[in-house]
């Protein structure tokens, strides 16, 4: 495998996860009661839209196409965030739950690509800005989380 198709297949990854969020934070918003966590996980999916663009073209640079579409987990983990919704009394935390399971999750994933030392600086800036904004993102829900 060539180095651009080996950093594409990795930034890939991360492209998928990031639909796999952004369909995820839409559902959430679609569940929540409270309209302040609507208005968090609307921006939250718009966010990861963003990002999924971001890499997009830092994929095209490489001359490799960005892959379409969400990961077979993430279709499950929406299932999981439906059933468990559905199920709990109080909604609004099982859903602040499950997107502090999804945040610690990508954190993890941006920090295991970021240590590849085949990612270029101009691609680990990019992915360095979208991990420092989803950290923020985490803590902010644990916040919320709190307060609910």
């Amino acid at each position: 495998m060539s180095y651009s198709e080996n950093v594409s297949k990795k930034l890939n990854e991360l492209l998928e996860k990031n639909y796999d969020a952004e369909k995820g934070y839409k559902l959430a918003a679609e569940k929540v009661n409270n309209q302040r966590l609507k208005s968090f996980f609307s921006a939250r999916a718009q966010e990861r839209y963003d990002f999924g663009h971001e890499l997009k073209s830092e994929i095209s640079n490489f001359g490799e196409a960005p892959d379409k579409g969400t990961s077979i987990a993430g279709d499950l983990h929406r299932g999981w965030m439906n059933l468990k919704a559905s199920l709990s009394g109080d909604k609004d935390e099982a859903v602040l739950e499950e997107a502090i399971r999804g945040e610690k999750a990508a954190v993890e994933e941006y920090e295991e690509i970021l240590k590849d030392s085949e990612i270029p600086a101009s691609t680990g800036n990019v992915l360095m800005k979208q991990k420092n904004a989803i950290v923020a993102s985490l803590n902010e829900v644990k916040a919320l989380e709190d307060i609910a």
